[in-house]
């Protein structure tokens, strides 16, 4: 049987054509966005060059290069699943970019996508000297994103990564394989501290991206984020479900000299940011004007639990 003249697969036939073809499939849509992506043609380019395995900065070139068939009849499946099923594009591809990192995910796990990225890239200077980390702590590790980049940005160091969930671990597995990062990362099942051994040394570095979306959020968000895990998505009723005793603990894991926490609040940041201010804490302006991420050090964070301890 002969195919229509306007069949994708006989029309679209290079690169260009097939960002041009997703993006305006994906603009009468009505997707949602942002893992990773902003609108129809940021998803289309990331959805394409992913699955022809070019990687995310493409040279212009190559956009008038020429697909096999093969490619073009993969890419036609992709954007119908894009529509149709509403998966984020990291999910479709098993392939997400964090720090410059190329990473494995799947359903099991968040896609990867912290302004911390852009704390890691500068190695947290200037709020620690960044040869003083030796040990690192990353409390729900997901797909290992934090912790492999944070290995990678500080090649003298050694990481410890937890996580609850089992799945989620074994997606990490496979980054910190790809890696090579066996014997500097180490993952470990658990809920945030508990997760440690007894007697485990102070870290000189933690940082988290953990959940905090408030449950009055259910049913609001676009369709494509309940792809996502529950467990690392939903924070109780005013997101700090999993904040409060990840704040409360980080005092006595850092080194008392030196230690730091830097950890991404998202949704939460407002409730948090009225009541920790000041010496020890601090709220950086990241990328696009995004206050979302706090860093405190060791003596802050100690003290916050001391007050806290007395309020009860």
């Amino acid at each position: 049987m002969m195919r229509a003249m306007d069949d994708p697969l006989d029309t679209l036939v290079t690169v260009g054509d097939w960002v041009r073809y997703a993006a305006t499939r994906f603009a009468h849509a009505d997707l949602g966005y942002g893992h990773g992506t902003e609108d129809p043609l940021d998803e289309a380019y990331a959805l394409v060059v992913s699955a022809l395995g070019l990687g995310p900065e493409l040279p212009a070139p190559y956009h008038a290069s020429r697909l096999l068939p093969a490619e073009r009849r993969r890419l036609a499946e992709l954007v119908r699943a894009r529509v149709e099923t509403r998966r984020p594009v990291p999910y479709l591809t098993h392939e997400a970019y964090f720090a410059g990192l190329r990473l494995y995910v799947d359903e099991r796990v968040l896609v990867p996508r912290s302004p911390l990225a852009e704390l890691v890239a500068a190695r947290f200077e200037p709020w620690i000297e960044p040869l003083v980390v030796r040990r690192i702590l990353d409390l729900g590790t997901g797909s290992g994103a934090l912790a492999v980049a944070c290995a990678l940005a500080f090649p003298d160091a050694t990481v410890v990564a937890t996580d609850l969930s089992r799945e989620a671990l074994e997606v990490a597995e496979v980054n910190v394989r790809r890696y090579g990062l066996e014997a500097r990362v180490e993952l470990r099942e658990g809920d945030l501290y508990h997760a440690l051994a007894a007697g485990t040394a102070p870290f000189d570095l933690i940082v988290s991206n953990p959940p905090y979306v408030p449950e009055g959020r259910r049913g609001t968000l676009p369709a494509e984020y309940g792809h996502e895990p529950a467990l690392a998505f939903w924070a109780g009723d005013d997101g700090l479900a999993v904040l409060r005793p990840l704040l409360a603990g980080a005092g006595a894991r850092l080194d008392p000299d030196h230690g730091l926490l830097a950890v991404e609040c998202g949704d939460s940041a407002p409730a948090l940011y009225a009541t920790l201010l000041g010496e020890g804490f601090v709220w950086p302006d990241l990328d696009g004007g995004r206050r979302d991420v706090l860093l405190a050090t060791s003596g802050a964070l100690l003290n916050l639990a001391r007050e806290n301890a007395g309020a009860r």
